[in-house]
């Protein structure tokens, strides 16, 4: 679609504005560090809040921490003119607002750094700066990875943890949740502090501190009179943290329904909603007499309630330090739980779950009555162990000890934790674009087959949007840790430029903004890695110049660099992009950075290290081959209800049984996007593969591209089909050479002959029901489709390319010279009987590729 005047206009105006605001942040990143300043956000900005607040209090009174100067960084600075205006004859204190001007600087140059939740994807910590990420509650539902979607919804914030030099656990769930629910085990270098929650601290507060709030609530519109006993209704928020749900009406009518029922001179409901939905509900004007704004800190309002009623949240956790009742409403429980997950049993909760308003009004009812009735009396039990768990060290004196820890550097009397090491290997590997191609199948097939019991790994690739690259992604190993880079360099244009340019650039040229933009990169690694550091470093990919500058500045442990293809060819190949050439160009221009070369079979590196003799040393070149899910492909093949089955005609001999164990295992295990059913497999058959008796079926796969060189395929085929008119030729991929390829076949009369069947979601359904498989490249790497054939039990024909002895197991498949009178000979030799199916060890050749990847790259 063409692009008008107008909207070319708006894309270079939010481009310019992008650059303007990298540019800005490039400027202050190169001011020094301020030791005497003090940055505080909570909710990305939404008041002065949670601990952040407490810990910047204490610090305003501490005698000796009177030359500190603090800024509070605010969504916006029109909507808290009551918190600003607390502090305006203060001139240490001041307010930046969020993604400024002044809150880049801010950010980039204060030594101390303090958040509830994230700061954005443009924050790197810079060398000096100490980074107190307190987060702001107990997980009393499931978080993280522990949440269906929730190695990609977390990604900024395991981001942050990385970075941080202290995570604020007030207990064990806490601390549990940092380490398991957010991966931080075994590769977190900061230090957890279990030492109570700053912001509970509130609420051991005189009645004088209550009457403040009961008059800060009222001077925001709130009715409440000084005799009303408060009953706070304090619901989490549903759906997506990023898209959380808008059910402020349903709210409102559960309020309005308990308001009817109670005694309204005793009691006063308020609502308390999540900072996620916060703007949904302050424009109800309904609400206005009862919303508690976000400007008054939670923990104060929990100061002056008698009793609390709430779902989900963990907001009842910071109450049990009050030692007063809470009431739980979840008319939707089973929903929730099958959905989100629950940390705690509602049987171990310190109060009556409600399923229905009539209970919950029976137990606000009864509440202070000292009877059996009594949720206070009747939950005794399990309040004490609830707040035993929770809240053992919660005194009112948190933050003082936060601040003698971190700011007086005195840790010898407290409980703070180190060393989240547990004796795996760390592996950061880079796969690439995640795109439907080879290089995303083979990373994904390794992932499932390296032992996550021996090796700690974690993955890195571009974030994006993309439904299609979201759907391989989500087949990621889920023991994998996910580390998604977000946003783009933080430096000036004027260095950012050359460090990505591509287009003709020499080898010399790539070294060179590599050496001289160093710190930029290291910067970089810090802003998407943190303080992490691995025992090795993959770029799985091996196509992108800038992925290997970035990963080549690693911190520490060894780095390797992944040949799928050989790399000479691929990058003098006339058929491929500009771009794609040139950045194969500038990734072998940088081979010399690595500490080995990894191609993709022995023969390809042999083809490999003699090119680029001159590039690296030998000693750097290695060889991995590929691992292969076969379990899958087996699976998308044949059905669940045939698989077994065709495992045990075809499996190689003795293993059988075992195989088919897998297999029902990974079944299980399969998504409904994955499962395929026997509708959509002969659907697929009957769309593709021609009918008939006596049909031959020759099939091949691949990018319609130059390489491939599928026009010497159809000659040839055109020559068998005269001899053999029922044989039959399925393409199945999609290209650039689509179009071109179309005419040949009707140029040579082929059109009822061979089908171009384009992308297929499952193609192993065809390659199964086909008869042959054939390969006509000029070069390849370590072309995954020829083992997939073998999986299938198919006779294999190929050209000779360079690595195919590398690519075949040793006696598979007829190998042909790369012309059209060879390819024939190859095909018609099939027809006569002469190139058998040779069984083929896929399990045995899945553990030993798997034992080559750990030997490529040092761990072995």
């Amino acid at each position: 679609m063409a692009v008008g005047p107008q909207a070319r206009a708006r894309a270079l105006a939010r481009r310019a504005t992008v650059a303007l605001e990298y540019e800005r942040i490039a400027q202050s990143r190169r001011a020094p560090i301020d030791e005497n300043t003090v940055v505080y956000e909570s909710f990305s900005g939404n008041g002065m809040l949670c601990n952040p607040e407490a810990i910047f209090r204490a610090l305003l009174a501490a005698d000796d921490m009177q030359h500190l100067r603090h800024v509070w960084a605010l969504a916006n600075l029109t909507d808290y003119t009551d918190t600003i205006a607390e502090f305006v004859d203060n001139p240490r204190v001041s307010f930046v607002e969020l993604k400024s001007n002044d809150y880049y600087k801010a950010l980039a140059s204060a030594k101390y750094l303090i958040n509830n939740a994230t700061f954005p994807s443009q924050f790197g910590k810079r060398t000096g700066q100490i980074y107190v990420n307190t987060w702001h509650g107990t997980p009393l539902k499931a978080m993280g990875y522990d949440v269906p979607g929730g190695a990609v919804d977390t990604r900024n914030i395991v981001r942050n943890f990385l970075s941080a030099d202290y995570l604020l656990a007030p207990n064990e769930d806490t601390a549990r949740m940092y380490l398991d629910a957010y991966r931080m085990q075994n590769i977190f270098r900061g230090k957890i502090v279990a030492e109570g929650t700053p912001r509970i601290d509130k609420q051991f507060t005189d009645e004088s501190g209550v009457d403040r709030t009961r008059a800060t609530l009222r001077r925001h519109g709130v009715v409440l009179g000084d005799d009303h006993q408060v009953l706070l209704y304090a619901p989490t928020w549903k759906g997506s943290f990023y898209a959380p749900t808008n059910d402020i009406r349903q709210l409102r009518a559960r309020v309005e329904a308990i308001r009817s029922q109670i005694d309204t001179d005793k009691y006063r409901v308020l609502l308390k909603v999540h900072q996620q939905v916060y703007k949904h509900a302050q424009v109800d004007p309904d609400l206005r007499e009862l919303l508690v704004p976000n400007a008054v800190p939670t923990n104060d309002v929990l100061a002056v309630t008698d009793a609390l009623i709430t779902d989900y949240s963990s907001i009842f956790i910071d109450f049990l330090a009050t030692g007063r009742p809470v009431l739980f409403y979840m008319p939707d429980i089973a929903d929730y739980k099958a959905n989100r997950g629950l940390n705690l049993g509602t049987d171990e909760w310190p109060g009556p779950v409600c399923r229905d308003l009539e209970q919950l009004l029976t137990n606000i009812k009864h509440l202070g009555s000292g009877g059996a009735g009594d949720p206070a009396v009747a939950y005794a039990d399990a309040y004490v162990a609830a707040r035993e768990r929770y809240c053992a060290r919660e005194d009112g004196q948190a933050a003082a000890r936060v601040v003698d820890l971190v700011f007086r550097n005195n840790t010898a009397p407290y409980d703070v934790r180190t060393d989240f090491a547990d004796g795996r290997t760390s592996i950061l590997m880079h796969l690439g674009g995640m795109l439907g191609n080879g290089i995303t199948s083979s990373a994904l097939s390794l992932l499932d087959n390296i032992d996550h019991d021996r090796f700690d790994v974690s993955v890195t690739f571009a974030h994006t949007t993309s439904p299609a690259r979201l759907r391989l992604i989500g087949l990621i190993n889920s023991r994998v840790r996910l580390l998604p880079r977000l946003g783009g360099v933080n430096g000036s244009k004027l260095k950012v430029t050359p460090l990505l340019a591509l287009k003709r650039r020499t080898e010399r040229q790539h070294q060179a903004v590599t050496t001289r933009y160093a710190d930029l990169l290291r910067d970089e690694w810090t802003r998407c890695f943190g303080e992490a550091q691995f025992d090795h470093v993959v770029d799985f990919s091996g196509y992108s110049p800038f992925w290997v500058k970035l990963l080549a500045n690693r911190p520490s442990g060894s780095f390797s660099i992944w040949l799928h293809n050989d790399m000479l060819a691929e990058m003098n190949n006339s058929g491929r992009s500009d771009w794609l050439r040139n950045s194969v160009r500038g990734v072998t221009a940088l081979y010399n950075r690595a500490d080995r070369l990894v191609s993709v079979s022995e023969a390809l590196n042999e083809v490999n290290r003699v090119n680029f003799a001159a590039s690296a040393p030998d000693e750097l070149f290695t060889y991995a081959r590929n691992t292969i899910n076969y379990q899958r492909i087996r699976h998308l093949a044949y059905g669940s209800s045939a698989s077994a089955a065709r495992t045990a005609r075809t499996a190689p001999s003795g293993q059988a049984q075992s195989l088919q164990e897998s297999i029902d295992e990974l079944i299980a295990m399969f998504s409904t996007a994955t499962v395929v059913s026997e509708i959509e497999r002969r659907a697929t058959l009957h769309e593709i593969l021609p009918n008939g008796s006596g049909v031959r079926t020759f099939v091949t796969a691949g990018r319609l591209s130059t390489e491939k060189n599928h026009a010497r395929l159809i000659r040839a085929f055109d020559v068998v089909h005269q001899e053999e008119p029922s044989a039959r030729l399925v393409i199945l991929g999609h290209g650039p050479l689509l179009e071109r390829l179309s005419g040949l076949i009707e140029e040579l009369g082929l059109a009822s002959a061979v089908t171009l069947a384009g992308h297929q979601p499952n193609p192993y359904v065809v390659l199964a029901n086909s008869d042959c498989f054939v390969l006509s490249s000029d070069y390849e790497g370590q072309p995954m489709v020829l083992l997939e054939a073998l999986i299938l039990g198919l006779p294999v024909i190929s050209t000779a390319f360079d690595s195919v002895r590398g690519a075949l197991p040793e006696g598979s498949g007829l190998v042909v010279a790369k012309d059209t009178k060879a390819l024939t000979a190859g095909m018609r030799a099939f027809l006569r009987g002469e190139v058998p199916a040779k069984p083929f060890d896929y399990v045995q050749y899945n553990r030993d590729a798997t034992d080559e990847f750990y030997r490529a790259i040092g761990a072995g």
